[in-house]
């Protein structure tokens, strides 16, 4: 809670009054199961907008991770003027495999709606991940920010 102690913008759109209770809206997406157990599987922050409709990172990256040559995969969306938002896939291949940007473009059309998929891929020795193993989609955008301000973008 430390990001939130004595700074009035962050309470504010973080705890609300409904029905006469305070709630804090952390940003989490997630489901209950048939147990009544509660998972949480996204951030609301790193949800993409593509043309209006909501893509979850984490399964465009269980797609591409689940290609026979991927040994992790991290999906951030980046501004786009046409589409509000576009996907931009980083991908750590498995020792000695080497997929092509074309292939794995051609394995996401067979596998998910078209406003999912990547427009963009790119290839890395590793994708950043926090000691819990999640992939740190907070550093990939900065480093995606970083090239396209230095190169005029894709």
């Amino acid at each position: 809670m430390k990001g939130y102690w004595n700074r009035p913008a962050e309470n504010k759109d973080a705890f609300r009054m409904i029905d006469g209770k305070r709630f804090f809206l952390s940003g989490d997406i997630g489901h209950m199961d048939e147990d009544g157990y509660f998972h949480i599987t996204e951030r609301k922050k790193d949800m993409i907008i593509v043309g209006g409709f909501d893509v979850y990172p984490m399964e465009v990256e269980q797609v591409l991770s689940s290609h026979a040559k991927v040994a992790s995969a991290g999906v951030i969306g980046l501004a786009d003027p046409k589409t509000g938002e576009r996907i931009e896939a980083f991908i750590q291949p498995k020792p000695g495999a080497h997929p092509t940007e074309a292939e794995l473009l051609a394995f996401c059309k067979g596998q998910m709606a078209p406003y999912k998929r990547p427009r963009y891929v790119e290839f890395r020795d590793d994708i950043p991940t926090s000691m819990m193993g999640k992939v740190l989609r907070r550093v990939l955008r900065e480093e995606a920010l970083k090239k396209d301000s230095s190169s005029g973008g894709h």
